[in-house]
């Protein structure tokens, strides 16, 4: 059955227009899903092992093909994937899809009690006798071939797309930044995702980006499927190895019960500062209320949705090129010290093996890809764009200003290898954090010229 079309959007494209736009339409659409969950014992993020189940992971996706081109968006309920597993997703999907691998959007939902790969780091970790797994890559290959088998069976079901949909509603009581300012006046990053003490979630909530944005496919008036993102971490208590989608998953999963013909895909946006942790002190207690709060977005910015035709699709992709961190302990022999030293900390043999695994990719001169889809008719525009990592929530309302002409969906946690990206700003307050890669506070630049250069920007 079809679900309704909200009055507001019938104002704008009477039925019958939507029908027979459909019936002439030259896009065509498919969906996929597939688990991702990962076995009991098998490595999550930090050193964790899955001991619950709490809830499946999944992988959520869409073809889309016309005009002698075929895309491929999939988000993935994993904490991150780097370097050449990043590589491997892409590139098996695209096989799968007929595709060339930089039209292939692979992005992470981010989830902390969730699998977290990158297959260099872990050959390193081997060759160096650490007996910890940072991952499984067996199980990596088992998933990667489930997903892409999803996906190939979703081409035998390709649909007409006519309409894109755009909506948008203000998320309440969700998301906050790390950065508040101390009674001395000194600048902290600590606030997390699960802050316990009252004062620091009392402080104001800082930078955020409050919309929830919601790009959906329609065909004539029958949805096909919405992609909703926002900017936050999406977690509310973690790190005793019970896997869960947390609270967007719960939030989606309430959504696809509502819409069962159109295919629900939740991704986090460029959220690498932002956060829960001024409304959530990480009680069990607290996932569900934080869903609540997700779920009346989505479903307002459902209400809100107005359509454009599809008229035409272009694609852009930048290659983003960053340095490597010259700070004390991140230098190629300190990395390669911390991983041979059997005396350091396990996390500590990790992270040295990941900043190595990056310092490869830079020796190589591979680039990473800032993919994205520019969706146009009826003189409208949408831009869906994938910016890396832990990227600060600055860099996508700066995506929004430099195309101010269009709905602009910003997905972070494409190739997850630098670590955080913070801004040149918050370089200069201090911001010195040990989970990143990359050379600050260079990287704002290199990042803003590859997002404009993406969104086709006139200037950045």
């Amino acid at each position: 059955m079809a679900i309704r079309i909200p009055r507001r959007a019938l104002v704008a494209a009477p039925l019958a227009a939507w029908r027979a736009r459909a019936a002439g339409s030259k896009w065509e659409l498919a969906t996929f899903r597939a688990d991702v969950t990962p076995p009991l014992g098998s490595p999550l993020f930090n050193a964790v092992l899955a001991k619950k189940i709490v809830d499946p992971l999944g992988a959520r996706g869409l073809v889309l093909r016309g005009a002698g081109s075929t895309y491929v968006l999939a988000v993935i309920d994993w904490c991150e994937i780097r370097n050449n597993s990043y590589d491997r997703w892409r590139s098996v999907l695209a096989e799968t899809a007929g595709t060339s691998r930089e039209k292939v959007l692979v992005s992470c939902v981010h989830q902390h009690d969730a699998p977290y790969t990158d297959r260099r780091a872990q050959e390193l970790l081997t060759e160096n006798h650490v007996p910890e797994p940072l991952c499984d890559t067996a199980f990596e290959d088992r998933t990667i071939r489930n997903v892409a088998a999803a996906l190939g069976e979703s081409l035998r079901r390709l649909r007409p797309v006519s309409h894109i949909g755009t909506g948008m509603a203000r998320v309440e009581q969700v998301a906050s930044n790390r950065r508040y300012v101390l009674p001395d006046g000194r600048v902290s990053f600590e606030r997390t995702s699960a802050t316990r003490d009252p004062a620091v979630r009392a402080q104001p909530e800082g930078l955020i980006d409050p919309w929830l944005r919601t790009l959906s496919f329609w065909n004539g008036g029958r949805p096909l499927a919405a992609l909703s993102v926002y900017s936050t971490h999406p977690m509310s208590y973690y790190g005793k190895g019970e896997v869960s989608a947390d609270f967007p998953g719960m939030a989606r999963e309430a959504r696809q019960q509502a819409t069962p013909d159109a295919l629900q895909i939740y991704a986090s946006g460029a959220s690498g500062d932002t956060m829960a942790g001024k409304y959530n002190d990480g009680s069990p207690a607290n996932r569900p209320v934080l869903a609540g709060r997700m779920r009346r977005a989505m479903e307002e910015a459902w209400k809100n949705t107005r359509p454009f035709p599809l008229e035409a699709l272009r694609f852009r992709n930048a290659a983003l090129r960053m340095e490597p961190r010259r700070t004390p302990g991140f230098s190629l022999q300190e990395l390669k010290d911390t991983l041979a030293d059997p005396r350091r900390t396990r996390l500590a043999r990790f992270e040295a093996a990941l900043g190595l695994s990056w310092r490869e990719r830079l020796s190589e001169g591979r680039p990473i890809d800032v993919p994205c889809l520019e969706l146009a008719g009826g003189g409208k525009l949408a831009h869906v764009v994938l910016v890396p990592a832990e990227s600060f929530v600055q860099y996508q309302l700066w995506a929004q200003q430099m195309r101010p002409d269009s709905f602009v969906v910003t997905v972070g946690f494409s190739e997850c290898a630098p670590g955080y990206i913070p801004t040149a700003e918050s370089a200069r307050e201090g911001y010195n954090d040990h989970y990143s890669w990359i050379a600050f506070p260079e990287c704002e630049k290199q990042m803003r010229g590859a997002i404009g250069q993406a969104l086709g920007a006139r200037s950045a």
